[in-house]
This record gives structure tokens, sequence and C-alpha cells, in this order.
């Protein structure tokens, strides 16, 4: 997959991505990465791209110009445009897996106030990482590709661990134990030591279900007929 970041920061995401899962990708070439600088879209000599907000108001919104510049310049052919915006969907783990079913993403991260609302019109997509307000897009693009690039193919090493994630079956991931089997007068479940493969399957569903209740509510009940 490539993954192109439109950004007024570009190292912020070069730093982000060199490391852990994210690095061993690109170094194996299962991902690629550009950050790009907005700025080199700008058509003035200060290289501004912000300005004024008509209607009065504080701070800068970010104009429209740069944007549409460098979505033209850097979507390949059926490439997926994406603008991180507080107004976007919530992505959650259903709408990573849809994002990883693109070749290409083209992340949009905004600043200031925020962005002229025609650079939606640019974007396939509006993404938001939760109802809270952040200084810009860098951190949600972030969160959007190591979200997406850990369910890729080979980026993980093992794909059948994807499985038993949290929220990959819509459930919370059961807790999970390792050595010592106690420390500071907590110990591990006796199941998890009973080699009873059974039973620790069974205390596993019976402990994500109890998690998912308690921290999510009950599951939606199923449409009578």
């Amino acid at each position: 997959m490539d993954i192109d970041v439109v950004t007024i920061f570009p190292g912020l995401v070069e730093g982000f991505v060199s490391w852990g899962v994210l690095g061993r990708a690109l170094a194996a070439g299962r991902l690629n990465v550009r950050a790009h600088d907005l700025r080199e879209w700008s058509s003035d000599r200060h290289r501004s791209v912000d300005d004024e907000p008509y209607g009065g108001g504080a701070g800068m919104v970010m104009s429209p110009a740069p944007f549409f510049e460098a979505v033209d310049a850097v979507r390949e052919p059926g490439g997926h445009v994406v603008l991180l915006s507080a107004k976007g969907t919530k992505l959650d783990h259903q709408g990573a897996a849809r994002l990883a079913g693109h070749a290409q993403l083209v992340l949009l991260c905004g600043r200031y106030e925020g962005v002229d609302e025609r650079v939606a019109e640019v974007a396939d997509e509006e993404l938001s990482i939760g109802d809270f307000v952040l200084a810009g897009g860098e951190l949600g693009a972030l969160v959007v590709i190591e979200a997406v690039a850990r369910l890729l193919p080979g980026v993980l090493g093992n794909e059948q661990s994807l499985s038993f994630e949290s929220h990959a079956a819509g459930t919370l991931e059961y807790p999970q134990y390792t050595r010592p089997t106690e420390y500071r007068g907590l110990g591990v479940p006796p199941v998890l030591l009973s080699g009873d493969h059974g039973a620790i399957e069974r205390w596993r569903r019976e402990q994500s279900e109890r998690l998912t209740r308690e921290r999510r509510g009950p599951a939606p009940r199923a449409a009578e007929r």
C-alpha cells in the first residue's frame, strides 16, 4: 500500500513511521509512506497556506488551493483521499479494514482553526479519530496509518493473531498474562496454568464477553421478525 500524507509538518510523520511495526513494514516493502509539505503547493513567495476567515472570527483558516493542487500531484489512479476532520465519521476497526482495501491512501492534515470547507470536495471522505480537538490532523493521520497498516498481509508476520484482538470480532480482547505466575500478590488465573485448552478457550470467550458488556454495553438485540 502507498500512503501519502499532506501536512505542514512532514517530519512528524517521517519520524513516527520509522519505528516498530511500521518501520519493519517499510523496510520489507510491505508499505510505502510519503510525507509531503503542503507549502510546496503554495502560490505566493511567503509559502502561505492560510488566511483570515470570511465573516471574521479568531484564528486562521487553511486555504483550499494548496490542498487541491497537492491532491492533483500525489493521487494515483484509484487513490482514496481522506480529510482528517473533527466533523468526520469516527474511525473504527471496520473502517480501518475498509481503508486497508485501497491501493493508495492520501491523508490531508489541517491546522489552525481548520480548513476551508471546499477542501472536503476534493476528499472522498472525512474521518475523525474521536470527539475531541487536536492542534492538527497529523496525529489522526498517524492513527489511521497504524490501524490500517497492521491489517495488511505480511505486516505483523502473524495474521492469525489479528482475529483475537479487540474489536476484530465485535468484542474486546480477553485478559493476557505472562511470567511470573505471581507478582506483588497478584496471580495468574489458575485455568491458564491448567493445560486444559478447552477450558482456557471457554474462559477467554467468557472474559471477552464480560469485558465487552462492562465497558461497551450490551450488544444490540437482533431485530424481531
